[in-house]
């Protein structure tokens, strides 16, 4: 069972991050204010109850009636009373009850009796209501700015970030060019700043590598052709026979090794132009594949007038039908489908380290190096491919019962040819 696995963009988190801590932060002001003003409201409420039952007391002692109070209260709470028993005036908040709490004073009397007041202060208690739903509005109004703001924030940042990651996967795609810091823009300096600064040193650095390795094969192999060729021209002296043919053939071989190298060289230089001509590609395709492949087939379903290097072209193609022959099984296929180009064979097909990572050089699909090839021919069918702005991908037929049916090779030739300036069309290649 495949595991769900859920992804969120970074300013999502960086606004969560920021309303959560808006949040709480709000909540903590919240109940801090709401405490303290209803501490103070009950104080003042509490004075001046006393304030008043002081008054009642006065009033009674002087005149022997009650005003604003009463004696002996049925409904005198039970600490008011054990207070009282102790010669004490007190004071006391009831909010057992809904709505505003009962504020409650009493004196004892020197004839024994309790004298007592109480009141609600609806006022009071609706400035209190007043300002919870100000502080309600107030964190909601601070988490929704909050948020907005970690928004903004976080969408500049993962901005940033994108950008540099499209930048860096064009890296990967050999565009030298490219440099991530250009890509982000270099005027906000702060850790994306660092990160794409350290991204393109290690791209200049490797691609300073590249290079110097690109020049030491090109030498190389420029140099080994003079050899090369004497060695062959050596070889036609030698007398009739089959360690003379051996010989012959292994030169030969190198020659061509020579050659691939020196032209994966130059494809790996990014310095190739093609020369473009228009020509009729099914007419092109059937002309090319009589002599390079003569057993082979070629099916034209829609006929296409294309601008390309056709050099570079019949390079491909050759290529392509060479590896047919080498690892795959006959009958070959070439068709012509518009500007599409597809080279099937019915062998065992493309090994999955191909399929998965493309083509590489020195690395062969047959476990047998003994004179079948060095991987190059496919490495450079797709540099060449790349000269021509097209796209060369690879996978394997539909499976039969009796496993894998042949190595397909498709060549998309782009709408319009490569400009002077060697930029490439995008080519939208279909799943």
């Amino acid at each position: 069972m495949k595991k769900l696995v859920f992804r969120s963009g970074l300013r999502w988190k960086v606004s969560l991050a920021i309303a959560a801590v808006g949040a709480l932060v709000a909540i903590a002001l919240s109940l801090v204010v709401h405490n303290a003003a209803r501490v103070s409201m009950l104080d003042s409420a509490r004075d001046i109850m006393d304030d008043r039952v002081k008054v009642a007391q006065s009033w009674y002692e002087k005149t022997g009636t009650e005003f604003n109070a009463k004696l002996d209260d049925p409904n005198l709470p039970e600490q008011l009373k054990k207070e009282a028993a102790r010669g004490l005036r007190a004071t006391y908040v009831d909010d057992s009850g809904p709505g505003a709490p009962v504020v409650w004073a009493s004196v004892p009397l020197r004839n024994g009796q309790v004298l007592s007041a109480h009141g609600r202060f609806e006022d009071r208690y609706q400035v209190l209501q007043d300002l919870d739903r100000a502080l309600i509005i107030g964190s909601v109004a601070v988490v929704v700015g909050g948020t907005g703001l970690g928004v903004l924030i976080g969408d500049q940042l993962s901005r940033r970030l994108r950008k540099a990651a499209m930048a860096a996967r064009k890296l990967a795609r050999g565009d030298s060019e490219v440099r991530v810091r250009d890509a982000i823009g270099g005027r906000v300096r702060d850790e994306t700043d660092d990160l794409a600064r350290a991204v393109d040193g290690m791209a200049e650095a490797l691609q300073q590598r590249l290079e110097a390795e690109r020049r030491v094969t090109a030498d190389i192999a420029h140099e080994l052709r003079t050899p090369v060729t004497g060695l062959l021209t050596a070889a036609e002296l030698l007398p009739p026979g089959r360690p003379t043919e051996l010989v012959r053939d292994r030169a030969q071989a190198m020659r061509q090794l020579v050659e691939d190298v020196l032209e994966v060289a130059r494809l790996d230089g990014f310095a190739e132009r093609a020369e473009l001509q228009e020509i009729d590609l099914a007419e092109f395709v059937i002309r090319r594949v009589r002599v390079a492949a003569p057993d082979a087939q070629v099916i034209v379903v829609r006929d296409a007038h294309v601008t390309t290097d056709p050099r570079r072209l019949e390079r491909i193609l050759g290529n392509l039908l060479a590896n047919a022959a080498k690892h795959g099984k006959p009958p070959f296929e070439v068709t012509v489908e518009g500007r599409v180009l597809r080279v099937r064979d019915h062998g065992p097909g493309f090994p999955d380290s191909l399929l998965k990572e493309g083509p590489s050089r020195f690395r062969t699909g047959s476990k047998d190096r003994a004179g079948g090839g060095h991987g190059l021919g496919l490495t450079i069918a797709a540099g060449q491919a790349r000269i021509l702005g097209a796209r060369l991908t690879f996978r394997n037929a539909e499976p039969l019962a009796e496993g894998r049916e042949g190595a397909v090779a498709v060549l998309w030739l782009p709408e319009s040819a490569p400009t002077n300036t060697g930029s490439f069309p995008v080519i939208h290649v279909p799943d």
